[in-house]
């Protein structure tokens, strides 16, 4: 009994340390594919393989790519009126993080695999990676919800299109996603009344 109880306090030791704050290197800004070619090859994909996990150097290229910086104070994707205000979260098996691009690091959020609470299709359980678009409401000073909503949708697009021309260019999978329960993964991300959810996006490999 004892031996039992040591080894499931060893298990969840390791499940503890294994989950907290990442490190990503720092992101390779220059290469893959010319804009034309990635433009051809940009598509939608449902179909993940569930083996095959994303590195860590290329998940930093990833966020980069999507919602980076590439000048000071200035990012790889448009906001309106230069608010900055989306947040993206990476979800992994490990945990939630909330991505901090201006020192490439992943804050910890929550530990535990959620992927499958980020939408209500089967793959997004099955890919290694689903990505969260959170407008922070307080950086908007929007007259109307209905101009606050048009512009941070818009805003949110514009990072799911190097998503998906950065997953064109290495090889991945993606599909952007509306259809999430977002009074639900919003009280998992720990997130207040602030934050609204916008998108999902899952990346993974393609299924061969």
């Amino acid at each position: 009994m004892k031996t039992l109880l040591l080894s499931a306090v060893f298990v969840c030791s390791c499940s503890l340390l294994s989950a907290q704050n990442i490190q990503l290197p720092q992101p390779v800004r220059t290469g893959g594919k010319p804009l034309m070619d990635a433009l051809n090859l940009r598509q939608s994909a449902r179909q993940f393989d569930s083996e095959k996990n994303i590195s860590n150097q290329t998940l930093s290229n990833l966020l980069w790519a999507a919602w980076g910086f590439n000048r000071e104070k200035k990012r790889t994707a448009p906001s309106s009126m230069d608010r900055q205000e989306i947040d993206l979260y990476v979800v992994t098996k490990e945990g939630i993080y909330k991505y901090d691009a201006a020192q490439s690091n992943l804050v910890l959020i929550v530990a535990g695999d959620y992927r499958k609470d980020t939408g209500m299709q089967s793959y997004v359980g099955e890919a290694p990676l689903n990505l969260v678009f959170v407008c922070n409401k307080s950086k908007i000073n929007s007259k109307s919800e209905s101009g606050l909503i048009e512009a941070t949708y818009a805003n949110s697009g514009f990072i799911s299109q190097n998503i998906y021309l950065f997953c064109a260019s290495e090889g991945l999978s993606t599909v952007v996603r509306a259809s999430i329960v977002k009074e639900k993964l919003a009280k998992i991300m720990n997130l207040t009344d602030d934050q609204m959810i916008t998108l999902a996006q899952t990346i993974g490999y393609p299924k061969k």
